[in-house]
């Protein structure tokens, strides 16, 4: 019988050493956990088919194993970004999708973002190799009165608007969801798509990734960009072309790159290997989708994702839903 089954959370992968922050809060609340490495929606379903929630990581938790699921009522993201799961296949099969307000790592991914306007892996290098000399990042501008354009300007977006505003930096912002006055009351001029891609001499992308956003930094975006301008992208890899990226660094359209995940987005692939082009280049810097990274950080996600299984399942409203349904039904 149905109300004598044990339920169970799913987690569909992680790239923490353990589950064990999980472990507590999840069969403290009296459900089974099981821990999976998932790369691909067969794997989810078969390990999450008959699961009353799942949390989900990087896996593609897509309409193919949401129709597939059995029991589920919530599924749950590590993280902000809910890309990885087909929302509205959820609310059809009146599952809630919770995601983790991104307060979490505002701080970190703000500081990473403003660290990423340094040359700093050029001079390491140098250094290293026995050259000691200044010059070794030339060209160099001073932050100060140079512009500082932000795609998006979310929460972790306006956190790095206010560290920029510190350096003396001029800050241009686009976001069609928020309104001129409110962008303006945050320390930052609105500008249109177009003049924030001309204007920039450090563009920073933080927008979410959806069908609008993926690709949206192509060719023609890199070619009317300022000649000594840097991007740097601390959302997601694949709202940058990488190949129309790679020409850019390479021909001299733009003068270097920070990218804190690339298109491929390696942290999904099953020997995943450093293969792409702009490893190649001495004008990026690469780092492994690391910008959200603290020890508080973490903790705070995997505390918070997991307590969201347990809200729903034990008949509680969830703190951070993406969609609404019919029910959020828990004890059945």
């Amino acid at each position: 019988m149905r109300q004598n089954r044990k339920r169970t959370v799913v987690i569909t992968d992680y790239d923490f050493d353990d589950i064990e922050i999980e472990r507590a809060i999840i069969e403290g609340a009296g459900f089974e956990l099981i821990g999976a490495q998932c790369k691909s929606e067969d794997d989810v379903i078969a390990v999450a088919r008959g699961a009353d929630a799942v949390i989900a990581q990087y896996a593609h938790v897509g309409a193919r194993a949401i129709d597939a699921f059995e029991h589920c009522r919530v599924i749950a993201r590590y993280g902000t970004g809910v890309d990885i799961v087909d929302v509205d296949a959820a609310s059809r099969r009146d599952i809630l999708v919770t995601n983790v307000p991104n307060d979490w790592c505002e701080n970190e991914v703000a500081d990473h973002a403003m660290a990423l306007t340094r040359k700093l892996r050029d001079y390491d290098n140098a250094t290293r190799a026995g050259v000691w000399h200044w010059q070794s990042g030339a060209p160099m501008h001073r932050l100060r009165e140079s512009t500082l354009g932000l795609l998006s300007f979310g929460a972790i977006a306006r956190a790095i608007a206010v560290r920029a505003a510190g350096f003396g930096m001029s800050i241009l912002a686009h976001d069609p969801y928020m309104r001129d006055a409110d962008i303006v009351a945050q320390g930052a001029m609105p500008v249109s798509f177009d003049e924030l891609i001309e204007q920039a001499d450090y563009l920073v992308i933080q927008a979410p990734l959806t069908p609008q956003t993926e690709d949206l930094i192509g060719e023609a975006e890199l070619r009317r960009m300022k000649p000594g301008a840097v991007l740097i992208n601390t959302a997601r890899g694949p709202i940058v072309n990488d190949a129309a990226l790679y020409r850019a660094l390479s021909e001299g359209w733009i003068a270097g790159a920070g990218l804190d995940d690339i298109a491929e987005e390696p942290a999904k692939q099953r020997d995943w290997k450093p293969v792409n082009a702009l490893f190649g280049l001495d004008n990026v810097i690469i780092t492994p989708h690391a910008a959200y990274y603290s020890e508080e950080a973490m903790r705070t996600v995997r505390d918070f994702a997991a307590g969201e299984v347990v809200r729903v399942l034990t008949g509680k409203p969830a703190r951070s839903p993406v969609n609404t349904v019919a029910s959020a039904r828990g004890s059945d």
